[in-house]
């Protein structure tokens, strides 16, 4: 079985596949977690060991993450928004938080996207969230 490369020709099926990916995934990893991408193993593994940083890659490294249908601007809201919904806060927060600033996100932005959530996900996760959101800005004023 064979599968398509970049360049257009042949190899293994998952030969591809399974590199591109993961060479993918530690390039979103190293704009999530702002260091370079020499860098992304060691810190991930550090935090939860390499059976789940392979698989985190490996799910980074999709399609979805990369698809061109969202600018990094809506794919920070979509995880920001389902972090929240997950009552996630603090540093796993913040990291999106950070990386959305990047993306051109700001204070108000934020506000607007906790207060938009509270109706939907409940005032009590908004609220965590927000309470991350307003301890980012003000550690910046």
């Amino acid at each position: 079985m064979t599968g398509p490369t970049p360049a257009g020709g042949s190899e293994p099926a998952g030969t591809e596949d399974f590199q591109g990916r993961r060479d993918r995934g530690i390039a979103a990893y190293a704009e999530i977690f702002a260091v370079p991408a020499p860098q992304v193993l060691a810190a991930f593994t550090g935090r939860v060991g390499p059976v789940f940083t392979e698989e985190a890659l490996q799910g980074a490294g999709g399609a979805a993450w990369a698809h061109p249908a969202f600018t990094g601007r809506d794919r920070s809201i979509a995880i920001i928004t389902a972090l929240t919904a997950q009552g996630i806060s603090g540093d796993r927060l913040d990291t999106h938080l950070q990386l959305g600033r990047k993306h051109g996100l700001d204070e108000d932005s934020f506000t607007a996207l906790m207060t938009l959530l509270a109706g939907y996900v409940g005032y009590p996760r908004a609220s965590q969230a927000m309470e991350t959101v307003h301890a980012l800005f003000a550690a910046t004023r």
